[in-house]
């Protein structure tokens, strides 16, 4: 699964674009400092989210919307088509909704 295919089943899973999920976090007192223990904690107590959708979160609420180019336009199951992440809802999507 791709990191941004990450991000779009955690907004199916809890109604919230990744973006509004940031923000929530950021209302909570979560920011780049913050460990993922009390991150996670919170998600899956009030989204029900397990550890590999909430480390996703995880990572934006932490880092942002950059990841590693590792991934990026490879033919695996962890392929990503970019380094940024679209946070503001998988319906918006520029490189899925053409």
């Amino acid at each position: 699964m791709s990191f941004q295919a990450y991000l779009d089943a955690v907004e199916t899973k809890t109604g919230h674009t990744p973006r509004e999920l940031i923000k929530l976090a950021e209302e909570r007192g979560f920011d780049a400092s913050t460990k993922a223990t009390p991150i996670l904690e919170w998600l899956k107590e009030d989204y029900g989210l397990g550890r590999g959708h909430g480390m996703a979160l995880v990572h934006v609420i932490t880092k942002g919307p950059r990841i590693s180019t590792k991934h990026v336009g490879t033919s695996g199951s962890h392929s990503d088509e970019s380094d940024t992440l679209w946070l503001d809802g998988k319906a918006t999507n520029p490189a899925t909704t053409g």
